[in-house]
């Protein structure tokens, strides 16, 4: 898929929740004592990054439109996992997330195409046809799909009825499929 060790062109959409740490399926993740990262992220990051220009997270945090936790509250746990993935020499260019609840208008949740849209404002050169989409829901793959990215399906608990461009168990498996 990607010709280069580091091709300029590419850019890595992650989800957060399930795809960088555990999801709390009951809940929210609403503070940074609550944020583990998931086995084999930072060992597949490490090995992802070379091969990306960008890394952004877009991420549902309808949490704070619920009024369960803060912008403030969400910073934190953002500053955390950016620089403990800084420690190990992973950056993440920028984190996106849509705070409001499900329909609400404006809709920036995925799979609508917002925090996309507005990573491309932020870094013009991002073009969606060379990037990869990462997440764990159904969600998460319609949004990449919708701006013709590539998709990657990490698998869960949760039922997705959509097919990926690759279906892994872990950031590590799927560093492993595309340097491959």
């Amino acid at each position: 898929m990607l010709n280069a060790k580091k091709d300029p062109t590419w850019t890595l959409f992650l989800d957060r929740d399930g795809v960088i740490n555990q999801r709390n399926f009951e809940g929210y993740i609403t503070r940074v004592e609550d944020f583990i990262f998931l086995p084999k992220v930072i060992e597949g990051l490490k090995l992802l990054a070379p091969q990306f220009s960008k890394i952004i997270v877009v991420t549902n945090q309808q949490g704070i439109g619920k009024g369960i936790m803060t912008e403030g509250d969400l910073d934190e746990i953002h500053n955390f996992m950016i620089k403990a993935l800084a420690v190990e020499g992973v950056y993440i260019d920028k984190v996106y997330f849509a705070s409001n609840l499900r329909g609400e208008e404006p809709d920036r949740r995925k799979p609508n195409a917002a925090m996309a849209l507005e990573a491309k404002s932020d870094f013009p050169d991002i073009n969606f046809e060379y990037s990869v989409m990462v997440g764990d829901t159904a969600s998460d793959l319609k949004f990449g799909m919708n701006l013709g990215m590539k998709t990657a399906l990490i698998q869960s608990e949760e039922k997705v009825d959509i097919i990926p461009d690759f279906s892994v168990k872990n950031l590590k498996e799927l560093a492993n499929e595309i340097i491959r």
